[in-house]
Protein backbone atom coordinates (compact mmCIF):
# COMPACT_ATOMS: atom_id res chain seq x y z
CA UNK A 1 0.00 0.00 0.00
CA UNK A 2 1.23 3.35 -1.30
CA UNK A 3 1.78 5.59 2.22
CA UNK A 4 -0.23 9.07 2.25
CA UNK A 5 2.63 11.73 0.91
CA UNK A 6 3.49 8.91 -2.29
CA UNK A 7 -0.24 9.21 -2.89
CA UNK A 8 0.01 12.55 -2.99
CA UNK A 9 2.93 13.09 -4.66
CA UNK A 10 2.20 10.74 -7.60
CA UNK A 11 -1.45 12.46 -7.74
CA UNK A 12 -0.19 15.99 -8.43
CA UNK A 13 2.68 14.82 -10.89
CA UNK A 14 -0.08 13.04 -13.23
CA UNK A 15 -2.07 16.17 -13.29
CA UNK A 16 0.96 18.23 -13.96
CA UNK A 17 2.26 15.71 -16.76
CA UNK A 18 -1.74 16.10 -18.19
CA UNK A 19 -1.18 19.94 -18.17
CA UNK A 20 1.75 20.08 -19.79
CA UNK A 21 0.44 18.27 -22.48
CA UNK A 22 -2.38 19.79 -23.14
CA UNK A 23 -0.28 23.13 -23.33
CA UNK A 24 0.43 21.84 -26.84
CA UNK A 25 -3.33 21.14 -27.34
CA UNK A 26 -4.67 24.46 -26.13
CA UNK A 27 -2.34 26.22 -28.06
CA UNK A 28 -3.87 24.11 -31.33
CA UNK A 29 -7.01 25.16 -30.25
CA UNK A 30 -6.42 28.47 -30.35
CA UNK A 31 -4.59 28.65 -33.74
CA UNK A 32 -7.13 26.97 -35.37
CA UNK A 33 -9.57 30.27 -34.96
CA UNK A 34 -12.98 27.92 -35.03
CA UNK A 35 -13.96 28.24 -31.01
CA UNK A 36 -13.68 31.21 -28.48
CA UNK A 37 -11.91 30.53 -25.08
CA UNK A 38 -15.12 31.79 -23.66
CA UNK A 39 -17.16 28.62 -25.48
CA UNK A 40 -14.07 26.44 -24.78
CA UNK A 41 -14.52 27.10 -21.14
CA UNK A 42 -17.87 26.45 -20.97
CA UNK A 43 -17.50 23.06 -22.77
CA UNK A 44 -14.62 22.07 -20.15
CA UNK A 45 -17.35 23.16 -17.41
CA UNK A 46 -19.88 21.54 -19.38
CA UNK A 47 -18.54 18.16 -19.37
CA UNK A 48 -16.36 17.87 -15.90
CA UNK A 49 -19.71 19.21 -14.31
CA UNK A 50 -21.49 16.70 -15.98
CA UNK A 51 -19.06 13.66 -15.13
CA UNK A 52 -18.19 14.34 -11.40
CA UNK A 53 -22.32 14.37 -11.20
CA UNK A 54 -22.99 10.95 -12.73
CA UNK A 55 -19.27 9.26 -10.67
CA UNK A 56 -21.28 11.42 -7.36
CA UNK A 57 -24.18 9.16 -8.03
CA UNK A 58 -22.07 5.69 -7.26
CA UNK A 59 -20.61 6.94 -4.21
CA UNK A 60 -21.91 7.58 -0.94
CA UNK A 61 -24.40 10.57 -0.57
CA UNK A 62 -22.11 13.90 0.98
CA UNK A 63 -24.12 16.67 2.19
CA UNK A 64 -22.24 20.12 1.98
CA UNK A 65 -23.00 22.43 4.49
CA UNK A 66 -25.02 25.33 3.46
CA UNK A 67 -22.41 27.74 5.31
CA UNK A 68 -19.41 26.04 2.66
CA UNK A 69 -21.41 26.81 0.07
CA UNK A 70 -20.12 30.37 -0.67
CA UNK A 71 -16.85 28.98 -0.37
CA UNK A 72 -17.17 26.46 -2.74
CA UNK A 73 -18.05 28.99 -5.28
CA UNK A 74 -15.14 31.38 -3.98
CA UNK A 75 -12.76 28.66 -4.41
CA UNK A 76 -14.18 27.93 -7.97
CA UNK A 77 -14.08 31.58 -8.93
CA UNK A 78 -10.78 31.73 -7.57
CA UNK A 79 -9.23 28.19 -8.80
CA UNK A 80 -11.27 27.17 -12.09
CA UNK A 81 -12.86 30.19 -13.53
CA UNK A 82 -10.03 32.48 -13.53
CA UNK A 83 -7.07 30.59 -14.01
CA UNK A 84 -8.85 28.51 -16.87
CA UNK A 85 -10.30 31.76 -18.54
CA UNK A 86 -7.19 33.86 -18.17
CA UNK A 87 -5.13 31.34 -19.70
CA UNK A 88 -7.23 30.31 -22.27
CA UNK A 89 -7.33 34.06 -23.70
CA UNK A 90 -3.76 34.53 -22.77
CA UNK A 91 -2.61 31.83 -24.78
CA UNK A 92 -3.48 33.85 -28.42
CA UNK A 93 -1.57 36.79 -26.81
CA UNK A 94 1.54 35.46 -25.73
CA UNK A 95 4.69 33.31 -26.93
CA UNK A 96 5.02 29.85 -25.67
CA UNK A 97 8.43 31.29 -24.14
CA UNK A 98 6.84 34.53 -21.89
CA UNK A 99 3.88 31.87 -21.38
CA UNK A 100 6.60 29.18 -19.67
CA UNK A 101 8.57 32.35 -17.96
CA UNK A 102 5.47 34.02 -16.60
CA UNK A 103 4.12 30.56 -15.22
CA UNK A 104 7.37 29.85 -13.19
CA UNK A 105 6.20 32.96 -10.49
CA UNK A 106 3.02 30.57 -9.44
CA UNK A 107 5.19 28.64 -6.47
CA UNK A 108 6.60 31.76 -5.25
CA UNK A 109 2.90 33.29 -5.08
CA UNK A 110 1.82 29.89 -3.69
CA UNK A 111 4.63 30.02 -1.24
CA UNK A 112 3.51 33.02 -0.12
CA UNK A 113 -0.13 32.99 0.47
CA UNK A 114 0.62 29.80 2.40
CA UNK A 115 3.04 31.66 4.43
CA UNK A 116 -0.31 34.41 4.78
CA UNK A 117 -3.12 32.12 5.26
CA UNK A 118 -1.80 28.47 6.91
CA UNK A 119 0.87 29.61 8.83
CA UNK A 120 2.99 27.48 6.56
CA UNK A 121 6.43 28.94 7.55
CA UNK A 122 9.12 29.63 4.93
CA UNK A 123 12.33 27.90 6.02
CA UNK A 124 15.41 27.91 4.33
CA UNK A 125 15.21 24.46 2.40
CA UNK A 126 11.51 25.26 0.86
CA UNK A 127 13.30 28.72 0.11
CA UNK A 128 16.11 27.32 -1.20
CA UNK A 129 13.88 24.32 -3.04
CA UNK A 130 11.38 27.04 -4.79
CA UNK A 131 14.89 28.89 -6.29
CA UNK A 132 16.99 25.91 -7.07
CA UNK A 133 13.93 24.42 -9.35
CA UNK A 134 12.84 28.35 -10.73
CA UNK A 135 16.34 28.43 -11.86
CA UNK A 136 16.16 25.07 -13.42
CA UNK A 137 13.03 26.08 -15.61
CA UNK A 138 14.28 29.60 -16.56
CA UNK A 139 18.32 27.75 -17.59
CA UNK A 140 15.74 25.44 -19.81
CA UNK A 141 13.68 28.21 -21.63
CA UNK A 142 16.49 30.69 -21.90
CA UNK A 143 18.28 27.95 -23.28
CA UNK A 144 15.34 26.77 -25.96
CA UNK A 145 14.68 30.35 -27.46
CA UNK A 146 16.10 29.20 -31.05
CA UNK A 147 16.41 33.21 -32.88
CA UNK A 148 13.64 34.76 -34.23
CA UNK A 149 11.64 32.13 -33.12
CA UNK A 150 9.83 34.30 -30.45
CA UNK A 151 6.26 35.26 -31.04
CA UNK A 152 5.23 38.50 -30.07
CA UNK A 153 3.71 39.42 -26.77
CA UNK A 154 1.31 41.92 -25.53
CA UNK A 155 0.72 43.59 -22.61
CA UNK A 156 -2.93 42.25 -22.03
CA UNK A 157 -1.11 38.48 -22.63
CA UNK A 158 1.22 39.26 -19.86
CA UNK A 159 -0.98 40.75 -17.23
CA UNK A 160 -3.88 37.68 -17.92
CA UNK A 161 -1.10 35.44 -17.42
CA UNK A 162 0.00 36.86 -14.31
CA UNK A 163 -3.17 37.24 -12.91
CA UNK A 164 -3.98 33.10 -13.94
CA UNK A 165 -0.34 32.96 -11.42
CA UNK A 166 -1.83 35.17 -8.26
CA UNK A 167 -5.64 33.38 -8.71
CA UNK A 168 -4.42 29.77 -9.16
CA UNK A 169 -1.69 30.26 -5.76
CA UNK A 170 -4.56 31.83 -3.92
CA UNK A 171 -6.85 28.84 -4.51
CA UNK A 172 -4.04 26.49 -3.36
CA UNK A 173 -2.81 28.71 0.10
CA UNK A 174 -6.44 29.86 1.39
CA UNK A 175 -8.99 26.61 0.39
CA UNK A 176 -6.75 24.04 1.32
CA UNK A 177 -8.44 23.72 4.48
CA UNK A 178 -12.34 23.38 2.74
CA UNK A 179 -10.81 20.98 0.31
CA UNK A 180 -10.24 18.51 2.82
CA UNK A 181 -13.19 18.77 4.14
CA UNK A 182 -15.10 16.57 1.73
CA UNK A 183 -14.71 14.41 -1.19
CA UNK A 184 -12.99 15.78 -3.36
CA UNK A 185 -15.83 14.28 -6.47
CA UNK A 186 -18.21 16.14 -4.16
CA UNK A 187 -16.33 19.41 -4.04
CA UNK A 188 -15.44 19.03 -7.75
CA UNK A 189 -19.22 18.58 -8.86
CA UNK A 190 -20.17 21.93 -7.29
CA UNK A 191 -16.99 23.74 -7.89
CA UNK A 192 -17.81 23.17 -11.67
CA UNK A 193 -21.13 24.13 -11.61
CA UNK A 194 -20.65 27.16 -10.14
CA UNK A 195 -17.69 27.98 -12.63
CA UNK A 196 -20.37 26.77 -15.89
CA UNK A 197 -22.55 29.26 -14.28
CA UNK A 198 -20.56 32.40 -13.81
CA UNK A 199 -19.10 31.47 -17.72
CA UNK A 200 -22.53 31.52 -19.02
CA UNK A 201 -23.34 35.12 -19.42
CA UNK A 202 -19.83 35.35 -20.96
CA UNK A 203 -20.25 32.42 -23.78
CA UNK A 204 -24.48 32.69 -24.81
CA UNK A 205 -23.53 34.87 -27.46
CA UNK A 206 -20.70 32.22 -28.79
CA UNK A 207 -22.41 29.43 -28.20
CA UNK A 208 -25.13 30.58 -30.50
CA UNK A 209 -22.96 31.52 -33.26
CA UNK A 210 -20.32 28.79 -32.78
CA UNK A 211 -20.20 26.43 -36.17
CA UNK A 212 -19.16 23.67 -34.26
CA UNK A 213 -19.68 21.38 -37.50
CA UNK A 214 -16.65 23.05 -38.96
CA UNK A 215 -14.55 22.48 -36.27
CA UNK A 216 -11.41 20.39 -37.73
CA UNK A 217 -11.68 16.46 -36.72
CA UNK A 218 -8.06 16.91 -34.77
CA UNK A 219 -9.63 19.93 -32.62
CA UNK A 220 -12.43 17.88 -31.99
CA UNK A 221 -9.98 15.49 -30.53
CA UNK A 222 -7.54 17.52 -28.98
CA UNK A 223 -10.57 19.55 -27.14
CA UNK A 224 -12.05 16.03 -25.69
CA UNK A 225 -8.35 15.51 -24.23
CA UNK A 226 -8.79 18.85 -22.47
CA UNK A 227 -12.47 17.99 -21.36
CA UNK A 228 -11.55 14.34 -19.72
CA UNK A 229 -7.93 14.59 -18.77
CA UNK A 230 -7.12 17.85 -18.07
CA UNK A 231 -10.23 19.11 -16.73
CA UNK A 232 -12.08 15.82 -15.28
CA UNK A 233 -9.02 13.59 -14.22
CA UNK A 234 -6.24 16.42 -13.36
CA UNK A 235 -8.79 18.48 -11.45
CA UNK A 236 -9.91 15.00 -9.44
CA UNK A 237 -5.90 14.34 -8.90
CA UNK A 238 -4.98 18.12 -7.46
CA UNK A 239 -7.49 18.32 -4.69
CA UNK A 240 -7.02 14.49 -3.59
CA UNK A 241 -2.99 15.47 -3.72
CA UNK A 242 -3.77 18.40 -1.69
CA UNK A 243 -5.06 16.53 1.23
CA UNK A 244 -1.77 14.97 1.78
CA UNK A 245 0.93 17.78 0.49
CA UNK A 246 1.44 21.24 1.21
CA UNK A 247 0.18 23.79 -1.02
CA UNK A 248 4.26 25.10 -2.24
CA UNK A 249 4.92 21.57 -3.23
CA UNK A 250 1.77 21.13 -5.22
CA UNK A 251 2.38 24.22 -7.07
CA UNK A 252 6.18 23.04 -7.94
CA UNK A 253 4.91 20.49 -9.73
CA UNK A 254 3.65 22.68 -12.56
CA UNK A 255 7.69 23.27 -13.06
CA UNK A 256 6.96 19.73 -14.72
CA UNK A 257 5.15 21.17 -17.84
CA UNK A 258 7.82 22.81 -20.10
CA UNK A 259 9.99 19.60 -19.19
CA UNK A 260 7.10 17.77 -20.49
CA UNK A 261 6.88 19.93 -23.34
CA UNK A 262 10.50 19.39 -23.98
CA UNK A 263 10.07 15.40 -23.50
CA UNK A 264 7.29 15.26 -26.30
CA UNK A 265 9.07 17.44 -28.48
CA UNK A 266 11.78 15.17 -28.68
CA UNK A 267 9.49 12.34 -28.85
CA UNK A 268 8.19 13.30 -31.58
CA UNK A 269 11.29 14.02 -33.36
CA UNK A 270 11.18 18.19 -33.07
CA UNK A 271 13.53 18.55 -30.52
CA UNK A 272 16.74 16.90 -29.36
CA UNK A 273 18.45 15.66 -25.80
CA UNK A 274 21.19 18.53 -25.02
CA UNK A 275 23.07 18.73 -21.41
CA UNK A 276 20.93 21.70 -20.91
CA UNK A 277 18.19 19.91 -20.61
CA UNK A 278 19.17 17.31 -18.66
CA UNK A 279 20.72 19.87 -16.20
CA UNK A 280 17.43 22.04 -16.00
CA UNK A 281 15.72 18.74 -15.07
CA UNK A 282 17.86 17.81 -12.29
CA UNK A 283 17.47 21.28 -11.13
CA UNK A 284 13.68 21.49 -10.93
CA UNK A 285 13.77 17.78 -9.76
CA UNK A 286 16.36 18.89 -6.69
CA UNK A 287 14.43 21.76 -5.96
CA UNK A 288 11.04 19.41 -5.28
CA UNK A 289 13.29 17.36 -3.39
CA UNK A 290 14.62 20.07 -1.53
CA UNK A 291 11.05 21.43 -0.32
CA UNK A 292 9.66 17.93 0.13
CA UNK A 293 12.48 17.88 2.96
CA UNK A 294 11.31 20.75 4.60
CA UNK A 295 9.66 21.12 8.43
CA UNK A 296 6.68 22.90 6.82
CA UNK A 297 6.00 19.68 4.51
CA UNK A 298 6.90 17.29 7.42
CA UNK A 299 4.68 18.89 9.21
CA UNK A 300 1.54 18.07 7.12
Amino acid sequence: MLNDKLKGHLSIAVAYTIFGLNLVFCKDIANSDTISPYVLFTLRAVGASAIFWLVSLFMPREKVERKDMGKIAAASLVGLFIPQMTFLMAITMTSAIDTAIISTLGPIFTMFFAFLFLKEPITGKKAGGVALSFAGILFLIFNSVHEGGSASTSPAGVALLLLNSLSFSLYLGLFRPLISKYSVVTFMKWSFLFSLLLSLPLSARGLSTTDFAAIPGNVIWEIAYLIIFATFVAYYLIPYGQKFIRPTLVSMYSYLQPIIAAIVSIWAGMDSLTWQKILASALVVGGVVLVSKSRAVDAS
